[in-house]
């Protein structure tokens, strides 16, 4: 019976890491052929530089669209190798970083949903999604999104208790802030647990690690970049315009779908109030899925919570709609269906967008087009929360 099963296992690997990379090879041929300059990725090599040469950080202005820094200055020190690295070598390496990053982000998020992963089942999902808009423009642009997603996950999938737990969310925060609030989630769901009489110690010890890695890691940086590391925290990271136009058709952001809707660069307080609301309710979504033990749940509406209220997420920080499609699969695959074909449609560029900033001018159908992940993640939240009260009440 052993003899009949492995060659049945292996034949199914085989299969699959062959349609892998055949559909890896298809999008690095057609990524060549669209001449993508990772423009992303020659900031942080610039960064790298920058940091290197003893430069001003926030003063620099990179590629020939003049972008600035806008990270936590602990990345620039992360990307101090790529400088060693020719521009051409650096993207090979990047792309097949991220490609085998994209392997293991399948992989966890698999792990995530079903608590199980099968070799051929990630390598299925991974070629699949390389072709998802918020993953091929993260690899265009040559993005750190996937390696943000791997660390939350590397820590969300551990056994409960683990002493690593929240090590690698304290990182991605200290790369990019958004994931911190994965941290406020283990925090407050420790903090309802031990209301409950809960088991609340591994959710509480992983906040705590979660808290101290990014202290520490930012502190660490502040000996070696003090003049930086002051500029950012005291000026830099209040500077939300600093990262692009609020309404540009990329941010898939309650911010940016509220300047595209209010015909302005700045919806200011309204923002603020709806951010909050929204904030409150996807974080309460995400601590009753946690103690209701619907892990993976929690760990979407937490993801989908913390892009919704940034003031920027671009369209290629949406990478989480890989474990969002896997999670509606395991309830529905017809829904999975369709999230999928909408994440793969590229639906939110088919309206004007570009010079002129015609986002400030756009029509109702025109926007329903540009707010499509803001609306998918505002959907799958109310959802979730109809959802869990209902069970709480039949409970």
């Amino acid at each position: 019976m052993t003899a009949l099963v492995l060659p049945r296992t292996h034949r199914r690997v085989s299969v699959s890491l062959g349609v892998c990379v055949l559909s890896f090879v298809s999008f690095w041929i057609a990524q060549r052929a669209a001449h993508v300059s990772m423009i992303d990725l020659l900031v942080y090599r610039a960064e790298g530089a920058t940091v290197r040469a003893g430069g001003d950080l926030y003063a620099l202005r990179a590629t020939h669209a003049g972008l600035p820094t806008t990270y936590p200055p602990f990345a620039a020190l992360l990307f101090t190798p790529l400088t060693l690295l020719d521009i051409a070598s650096l993207r090979t390496a990047a792309t097949a970083l991220n490609l085998s990053l994209l392997v293991a982000f399948a992989h966890l998020s698999l792990l995530l949903v079903r608590r199980h992963a099968r070799v051929e089942h990630a390598l299925w999902v991974a070629a699949g999604a390389v072709w998802c808009e918020p993953v091929w423009t993260t690899l265009r642009y040559g993005q750190v999104n996937l390696l943000l997603a791997v660390l939350v996950l590397w820590d969300l999938t551990r056994r409960p208790g683990h002493r690593w737990a929240g090590v690698g969310i304290g990182v991605a925060a200290a790369i990019k802030l958004t994931p911190a609030l994965f941290a406020v989630f283990l925090f407050c769901t420790g903090l309802a647990l031990a209301a409950t009489r809960g088991a609340w110690r591994p959710w509480l010890r992983a906040a705590c690690v979660a808290a101290g890695t990014f202290a520490g890691v930012t502190a660490l940086t502040a000996v070696v970049l003090p003049y930086d590391s002051r500029r950012f925290w005291t000026r830099t990271v209040f500077e939300a315009s600093r990262v692009g136009h609020a309404e540009e058709t990329a941010n898939q952001s309650l911010r940016g779908v509220l300047a595209r809707l209010l015909h302005t660069d700045d919806p200011g307080l309204w923002w603020v109030l709806v951010a909050a609301a929204v904030g409150a309710a996807g974080l309460a979504v995400a601590v009753a899925a946690a103690l209701r033990g619907r892990q993976a749940l929690a760990v979407v509406a937490c993801a989908t919570t913390a892009l919704l209220v940034s003031p920027v997420s671009w369209s290629h920080h949406w990478v989480w709609c890989v474990p969002l499609i896997l999670l509606t699969w395991e309830a529905g695959r017809r829904t999975a269906a369709v999230l999928g074909v909408l994440f793969c449609s590229y639906a939110l560029w088919w309206v004007p967008h570009g010079g002129g900033r015609p986002e400030l001018h756009q029509n109702g159908a025109e926007l329903l087009l540009s707010a499509l992940y803001v609306g998918v993640s505002c959907a799958f939240l109310a959802h979730a929360g109809v959802r869990l009260w209902r069970t709480s009440r039949t409970a």
